[in-house]
């Protein structure tokens, strides 16, 4: 037998139970004071909720639409919640949301447009209803979410928009968090469940862990796991979050609470569905340190071979992996590296991807989930071989077969851009020279796949661009150099100067 003590203790990264297991003394009573096992567990969905309910200064609205109403449910659950909820509502009947918050474009009401007006319309009914003697001490708030979860029929996407706009001091004006999830449980019922967690952890972490936005984040997937939900945009407003979303959306990747972010041409954060949601894609995979005239040209060129395919111009997109973001040193990701990166890609037209994809086709099968339509990826001839090396699949049952199958599933080509070979001083137009050190079975595949059109060598492209270095443009930028500047684009070029972007030395 033994009794276990509880302490709540709220700490930067967050609150967390400690519980003391104390063995009883055989005579009676504790005996001596001996902790036998501590452990540190995050607090239950109930013990986060009725934290907030027991808490007077924090005051309520809950509106949920698609997902039965989890969320305030957990509350009711915990008990105490006559002193935090206002109101419950869920206008789940289009008419009657509309006649509430207005018609929604295209009929379409999963969509954070639908969300917003969800939250400015009841939290100004709130703050208009409640006597105003009470402003002093209480912080208002309103959560809400519009969801489609699993459908009885089982088709259509699991994905919503969960928010909260809230005050996080009396009297403030309000700031607001807005999450975009994905949910990945198989039955409509483990959905709701997982919804209803997440949104005691965002309500609670708002009022409680607001300090620290990037902290506040890591503790949304409490009680959950990453295999039931994913939250893949994340956009904090308002006075009191004085932080940058593009930085907030990289460290979604960085806490693992999804694969991959994206940006559209104007550096704004953006869904990957609304970016790409039937478009042609062209992908282009590097470092981009910086963007280079070699990029462009393979960009420039890429376009017009699909161009001459057919169909309208595509959306192009520069992908960076978040392990070209880390630091050699200590694994870090550098922040201001990585804006600086997105900036310059988008001075280009680039509109930017970072993820966590490794192997080429994960970022194919990440992309099909948002368009049926044709992807392209564009490649120096040099990264062409490591696409083919065999140890760059183990672990999988089918190995390189395997990846190759995946890569080039659905109107998947890879477009093969020619570099001068630095040893021989020879251009090199296609990869099959790189194979020479291979087995001839790669050398087959390679082949195979060259025939059946999926691998194409890039002929429209700029010769004067070929014998480029890009690893050089950062070390002579970096010293005060000026050669740098005749391989990077003119306007990336002024933006390095104007923002001195990677340590830009004038002198």
């Amino acid at each position: 037998k033994a009794t276990v003590s509880v302490l709540y203790w709220r700490g930067m990264n967050r609150v967390i139970k400690i519980e003391s297991h104390l063995p009883h003394h055989p005579g009676g009573g504790l005996g001596p004071v001996r902790r036998q096992m501590d452990r540190v567990v995050p607090m239950s969905t109930l013990e986060k909720a009725l934290a907030v309910n027991l808490d007077k200064s924090k005051y309520g609205v809950f509106c949920e639409i698609g997902a039965g109403q989890e969320v305030v449910r957990n509350f009711f659950l915990a008990g105490g919640a006559a002193g935090t909820i206002a109101k419950s509502m869920s206008a789940y009947d289009k008419d009657v949301s509309d006649a509430i918050y207005g018609p929604e474009p295209g009929k379409r009401y999963v969509t954070k447009g639908r969300l917003e007006k969800m939250l400015s319309r009841e939290y100004d009914l709130l703050v208009d209803r409640m006597p105003k003697d009470s402003f002093k001490q209480t912080q208002y708030f309103v959560f809400a979410d519009t969801v489609s979860a699993r459908s009885f029929n089982g088709v259509g996407e699991c994905h919503g928009w969960i928010g909260i706009r809230v005050q996080l001091y009396p009297e403030a004006e309000p700031s607001q968090i807005v999450l975009h999830v994905r949910m990945l449980d198989a039955l409509n019922k483990q959905q709701q469940e997982a919804l209803g967690t997440l949104g005691v952890n965002l309500i609670y972490a708002t009022f409680y862990l607001k300090r620290d936005p990037l902290q506040l984040l890591d503790t949304l997937l409490d009680n959950i796991g990453r295999d039931r939900l994913e939250i893949d945009q994340c956009m904090m407003t308002g006075a009191y979050f004085d932080v940058d979303q593009r930085i907030v959306a990289l460290h979604l990747i960085t806490s693992g609470l999804t694969n991959a972010v994206t940006f559209n041409s104007e550096g704004e954060v953006v869904t990957a569905g609304d970016l790409m949601y039937k478009k042609d894609v062209l992908v282009l995979r590097g470092r981009f340190r910086p963007v280079t005239k070699v990029a462009v040209n393979m960009r420039d060129a890429a376009i017009e071979m699909m161009e001459k395919e057919g169909g309208a111009s595509p959306l192009t997109l520069a992908e960076v992996s978040i392990r070209q973001l880390a630091s050699s040193g200590t694994g870090n990701v550098d922040h201001e590296d990585f804006l600086s990166r997105v900036d310059l890609l988008c001075s280009q037209g680039f509109s930017v991807i970072v993820s966590d994809y490794l192997r080429f086709f994960r970022l194919r099968e990440y992309i099909n989930r948002y368009t049926r339509r044709r992807v392209r990826f564009c490649m120096s001839v040099f990264n062409v071989k490591d696409l083919f090396k065999e140890t760059f699949y183990d672990g999988m049952n089918g190995g390189i077969l395997e990846a190759m199958g995946r890569l080039f599933s659905g109107d998947v080509k890879l477009y093969i851009y020619p570099r001068m070979d630095p040893g021989n001083n020879t251009l090199l137009i296609t990869a099959d020279s790189m194979f020479s050190d291979h087995s001839v079975a790669l050398a087959d595949l390679y082949s195979f796949l060259a025939k059946r059109g999926l691998l194409i060598p890039v002929t429209n492209y700029n010769p004067d661009v070929l014998t480029i270095d890009t690893t050089a443009a950062i070390p002579d930028l970096q010293r005060g150099g000026v050669a740098w500047e005749s391989i990077v684009p003119t306007t990336a070029v002024d933006l390095i100067k104007q923002k001195k972007l990677f340590n830009y030395n004038s002198y």
